[in-house]
């Protein structure tokens, strides 16, 4: 009932949505107008974000203030949710007791499941084989609230586990990524980094398996806290930033923020290639071509990204 007097409140300003899983629902950006249903709110938490301009926060009634709403539904909206207030938001942002799916199976344990046989098919177009099968521990799910995706942990410098990628193997799936119950505020597969070592930054976990050296993905176009964090107190010397090319603004935004705090930053070029479609060698070959990134190459990627 709560969730249906919200959304009803919701949809009188921002317009019709689209429901998705885990109490979600997609409406039109107020903020970018992008003519896809970008902008993702929780009816559950609040927390509210636009995949294209990266807009967000976590109170719903913020977001009708920012966007001037009428002040009788802000009014609404605000009583509502004093009222009713989600367990969730009781709890802490990181939920610290994580773990993998009950359902999951390591893909190194070979098995006569076609949900087995169409994961290992689906990794081997992504030219992913027994290699970084094991090293990464990557694993399936045939049933459960995962049933038919690809599983990829990951774990902290302790070895712990802090987050996992959920990927569905099948072209026709609405939800390609399935997040998890944990926080988005990590840093993925961190067991791998050497911090004193150069960093590379890429987008997803298909692209950091396909660099292998000291690679984190951000799991979208910009860097967590913790990440952030562990950057500027580890006193990162050069981070090499290799977002996909509908990504260049995105890109430059985060070259002059690891600039602007001393570290060594380069914009490799991709060429309307990621790196999971680049390759090892390739991608490797274009880091060593790539210079040191200046102002000048910041004003020209936000000119022309």
């Amino acid at each position: 009932m709560y969730n249906l007097q919200l959304l009803t409140i919701l949809e009188k300003v921002l317009g019709k949505s689209y429901q998705l899983k885990n109490g979600e629902n997609s409406f039109y950006c107020p903020f970018c107008h992008h003519h896809k249903k970008k902008m993702q709110i929780n009816l559950k938490t609040q927390k509210w974000h636009c995949w294209v301009c990266n807009k967000g926060g976590h109170k719903i009634g913020i977001l009708l203030r920012k966007i001037n709403a009428p002040s009788h539904l802000i009014k609404e909206v605000l009583q509502l949710l004093n009222d009713y207030i989600s367990y969730e938001t009781d709890q802490k942002e990181t939920i610290h007791d994580v773990s993998l799916p009950q359902e999951y199976k390591p893909l190194y344990l070979k098995s006569e499941d076609p949900i087995y046989k169409n994961a290992i098919h689906y990794l081997k177009k992504r030219r992913i084989g027994s290699k970084e099968i094991l090293r990464y521990s990557i694993g399936y799910c045939e049933s459960g609230p995962y049933r038919n995706r690809i599983i990829i942990p990951s774990y902290d410098g302790d070895g712990k586990l802090n987050y996992f990628i959920a990927r569905d193997i099948f072209p026709n799936s609405r939800f390609k990524y399935k997040n998890p119950p944990m926080s988005k505020d990590t840093v993925v597969f961190e067991l791998f980094i050497n911090w004193n070592e150069p960093i590379v930054l890429v987008e997803g976990s298909f692209d950091a398996i396909a660099v292998r050296r000291n690679v984190i993905p951000l799991l979208g176009k910009f860097p967590s806290k913790s990440l952030v964090k562990k950057l500027v107190t580890k006193k990162v010397k050069k981070v090499y930033v290799a977002l996909d090319t509908d990504a260049k603004k995105d890109a430059a935004k985060l070259v002059k923020f690891l600039m602007d705090n001393g570290i060594e930053a380069y914009l490799l070029s991709m060429k309307e290639k990621d790196p999971s479609e680049l390759g090892f060698e390739e991608f490797w070959n274009r880091v060593k071509q790539t210079e040191q990134s200046t102002f000048s190459d910041i004003i020209k990627g936000k000119l022309y990204g």
